[in-house]
């Protein structure tokens, strides 16, 4: 269930996928532009979908990725590229999680793959789009 937040204050997010720094939608490509914060892990399971990652959040693995503050503009372009739904029948659902980003914890948009997506994909063991070895 998402907070309701004021459309002035900056939101963070908790990228892991294609997002990240390096990938193939790297987040500081769009504009307004982000600003990092940290590296950071949260609990997750991280699924193959051939040129990019779903997580489904919670259980024992951690997910590898970075956290973002990023404005209104610029989630609503990641709620697009993620596909998410106001009725969660799109690809991505939108949640928010509590990230340990260095000290300080942050309340974070995460992008969850939707259930239906995942059915036979690969479990990536490392819980890092960028270190998925072929066989894990």
């Amino acid at each position: 269930m998402m907070m309701p937040h004021s459309p002035s204050e900056p939101r963070h997010v908790f990228v892991y996928g294609t997002l990240r720094r390096g990938g193939r939608n790297d987040i500081a490509r769009f504009r307004p532009a982000p600003r990092y914060v940290a590296d950071a892990h949260i609990q997750g399971t991280l699924y193959d979908l051939g040129s990019y990652p779903g997580a489904v959040l919670g259980g024992s693995g951690l997910l590898v990725g970075e956290v973002y503050a990023i404005a209104p503009a610029l989630e609503a372009q990641l709620d697009e590229l993620e596909e998410v739904r106001p009725d969660d029948s799109g690809e991505y659902i939108k949640r928010e999680v509590r990230v340990q980003a260095g000290t300080a914890e942050l309340l974070c948009l995460v992008y969850e793959i939707h259930s239906n997506r995942i059915a036979g994909r690969r479990v990536i063991a490392s819980g890092d789009w960028f270190d998925r070895a072929p066989f894990s």
